[in-house]
């Protein structure tokens, strides 16, 4: 009476932890510098395939804190980009806000939070509302960066990257930064 299959076979191990509470409530608004940081990744393709940049933001003046453009969308390249914001700003008791991405739950991101005194905080799954602000300064790096050309490769777009933060981050107009027309 047919052919009885063996039993399904687990062939990795979930690295996922649960994922924390929504601490933002869609009100990306601070009072004071590291009061609360976004961070989110985006894709981008290139002739050898895609390469991906993660960002974190300072919810306060809309400052880029850290970034990283990586080949994989391992926890490590945002783990990263997370480094770099820690090493700049030593920030104390910052709400770390993000989307329910496997990168941003894993246990290693969530340790290395708490390790840093960060409190975690994840929006709702599927809703870019929950994490608007991060998604707008992914659609202005595409607006102004990517869109604009075709990419070789990741030293490219991690070249361009580079400089369009700088940019973003001290020449752009903005009135909360005193750079206004």
């Amino acid at each position: 009476a047919g052919v009885l299959r063996g039993k399904k076979v687990r062939t990795t191990i979930s690295r996922k932890a649960v994922a924390a509470g929504d601490r933002v409530n869609r009100q990306f608004v601070a009072e004071r510098p590291d009061q609360l940081w976004v961070a989110d990744f985006t894709y981008v393709s290139t002739w050898r395939g895609f390469v991906y940049v993660a960002f974190i933001i300072d919810v306060f003046a809309g400052y880029i804190v850290g970034w990283r453009v990586s080949s994989s969308m391992e926890t490590t390249f945002v783990l990263d980009a997370l480094e770099q914001a820690l090493w700049a700003r030593r920030p104390s008791g910052t709400v770390h806000h993000s989307d329910k991405g496997s990168q941003y739950v894993s246990l290693a991101y969530t340790q290395r939070l708490k390790e840093a005194g960060l409190l975690a905080s994840t929006g709702s799954t599927g809703d870019s509302y929950d994490n608007a602000m991060a998604e707008s300064i992914n659609g202005l790096y595409k607006a102004e960066v990517i869109h604009r050309k075709s990419w070789k490769n990741r030293a490219e777009v991690e070249l361009a990257t580079l400089t369009w933060v700088d940019w973003y981050n001290n020449r752009r107009l903005l009135e909360r930064l005193g750079h206004t027309p």
